[in-house]
Order: structure tokens, then sequence, then C-alpha cells
């Protein structure tokens, strides 16, 4: 089975979107209505100040409790836009941020950020140009855009469609921005909506019922139970303890310097599939197969290529003095073991 496929379906109640390329599972996301969706828009409003942190606690909804990491100015009762930005560990408040975005698969509306911009991506200057006048043409007040890679060769009226509508969303969500109690104002988008916002580049989108059965998506679920990851040269186990997440990696029957480096640099390549996979963030330690100094540079560069090309945001945190590799990762997704809640 070559080539990109997306698959659209559900896992028990679940919604749920799984991205295939030549048939391994690269992506993969279930939807969970415990928590709210990253992306979703509340109307805050502001509780408490966190002295010495410079934050402010907000109410929610339904009892829930927020944290904006920057508050300053703000006072309590205020009411706040907030959109969230993640899932809170056991307990913690939800994360958000004041920086509230409206994105669809064309287009991102930046309120209180006026301009235009295109993706770097698109480097075509007559396509520059042509999104330029479709943007021209529907742009209209303050609000800022973004015009995403997405929109490089598709058909004018989508992108101008996509830009009306998310202007709109915009305008009523920031009209609903006053009031005494909190509110949810956007629910968030589900796998699926995700799925054809942010995953491009599939030749075949899969809607039937079914669909990950037949395609294999259910058999590569269940082998995610498992801690072990196979790679060249050796193996991997990513294994996520309360504190953190620990990845070991092993070389096979050779302890060689070279198969010791074979080994990590394969890691590196397969270790952001592993997370995503399995919805694993915050602090990640990486305890490579014993390598020479010399060669961390090249671990280091091979990470930082397959991070790169991740879509969840990690930040490259640095070598520990015994030699294990740190990383600090967006929760961006809840654990697989904890949103499939006994499926697997």
């Amino acid at each position: 089975m070559k080539g990109r496929i997306i698959a659209l379906d559900n896992i028990g109640d679940q919604e749920a979107a799984a991205y295939l390329v030549d048939g391994q599972l690269d992506d993969l996301l279930i939807d969970d209505p415990d928590w709210p969706r990253p992306g979703a828009i509340f109307r805050g409003i502001c509780d408490r100040p966190l002295k010495g942190q410079g934050g402010m606690m907000l109410r929610l909804p339904d009892g829930e409790t927020a944290f904006l990491r920057h508050g300053k100015g703000l006072r309590p009762g205020q009411p706040l836009l907030v959109q969230v930005t993640g899932y809170a560990d056991d307990g913690k408040a939800v994360p958000v941020t004041d920086r509230v975005l409206f994105k669809s698969r064309y287009a991102i509306v930046t309120p209180g950020k006026p301009g235009l911009n295109i993706s770097r991506q698109i480097a075509d200057d007559d396509e520059r140009d042509r999104l330029h006048g479709i943007a021209h043409a529907t742009h209209e007040g303050d609000h800022g855009l973004i015009m995403r890679s997405a929109c490089a060769g598709a058909d004018a009226d989508e992108i101008a469609e996509d830009i009306v509508a998310m202007l709109d969303l915009a305008d009523a969500v920031l009209g609903d921005a006053n009031g005494s109690e909190p509110e949810a104002l956007t629910e968030g988008d589900g796998p699926h909506t995700v799925a054809w916002r942010d995953w491009t580049g599939a030749k075949e989108v899969v809607t039937d019922a079914g669909s990950f059965e037949h395609l294999g998506v259910l058999d590569q679920i269940d082998g995610l139970s498992s801690a072990r990851v196979s790679i060249a040269d050796g193996s991997m186990f990513v294994e996520p303890t309360r504190a953190l997440v620990a990845v070991d990696v092993n070389t096979g029957g050779d302890t060689s310097p070279a198969a010791a480096l074979k080994a990590n640099l394969a890691a590196c390549r397969a270790l952001p599939r592993a997370l995503r996979l399995r919805g694993l963030g915050g602090q990640i330690t990486v305890d490579f197969a014993p390598m020479s100094k010399a060669h961390r540079k090249q671990v280091e560069q091979s990470l930082r290529a397959s991070l790169k090309a991740d879509p969840i945001e990690t930040s490259m945190v640095g070598w520990t003095q015994m030699g294990l590799f740190e990383l600090q990762r967006k929760r961006e997704r809840l654990p697989l073991r904890q949103t499939l809640k006994g499926h697997i």
C-alpha cells in the first residue's frame, strides 16, 4: 500500500483519524470528550494572580480552572478570551494563551495583529502574487491573516471561502468577549477536522466505516501498547513514568562504536514518530547507546532534523552530566493509553 492515506473512522464511540505512509501508521488522533480540546476558546474570568510567577489563574465553565502564563496587568474578576494550548497533567490547570488564533486549512486569522503573511514554503513568485490578490479581495478589517502552505495550487474560491469563514468566526467570538461568567465560545476541532486542516499531501482520504480495520490501523495501534520500538541496528524502549518519559536505546549483538552510532542515529529518526503516536509529551530523557563525545554533535544534528519535521513543538535541552539527553515536548495530546481507556 504505497503513498500517503488519511483514514477517518471511530474507535468505539470516539472519533479518530489516522495518517499512513506506505501502509505504516505515521500519525494518530483520537478524541476524548472528557477534556477541553486544544484550540478551544473560552471567555475565562480572572481569578487570582500567582505571585512570583507572573501568571493568572482563570475560572472556566463547569468549575474548571485555567492557567495563563503571562498575567501582567490583569485583575481578578476581569473577563478574558483565552485559547487552550494543550493538555494539563492530572490535577493541574488547563494551559491557555490570550493570543487567540482562528485556524483552518488555508487561513489563520490573528486578531490584534494586522497584516498579511504568506507561508514561506510557497516560494513561487507568481503563486504568491495570486494569493496576495485573493487575500486583498476577501480580507477586510483589522485582523491579521496568514495564508498557509496548503494554499499553493488550491482553488481560489475555496481559499476565499475559508478566509471569510475564519474572519466571520473571529468577529463572532470577539463579540462575546465581555461577560461576568465563564463561557465556552468554540469547542476546538475534532480529529476528522484536524486531519482535513493539517494533513495535506495525502493522495487519498478513506471515510468508510471500518477503514481502520481493513487498512491495518487497529493492529498497529495494538502494537503501540508495547514500549519496544524496532530500529535499524538495535531497539528503543519508550516508557512514560509519572515524572517524565524515559527512552532507552540499545544496540543489537554488535557493541562496537560504529554500531552504537548507527543505532543512535536510527533512534533519532524514529523518536518523534514514537512519541507522536503514543501521545507523549513533557520532559523526555533519552539514554543513548554508549558512544564517544565526538559523536554527540552528529546525533544532535540528526535529532534536530527529525524534530523539525514533527508537528509538535519540542525543545532540545541538551546533555546532562551523566550523558543523558533531555527534551521538553509540548503536551498537545493525551497519552494513547489514557485516550483509549482500555481499548489497548
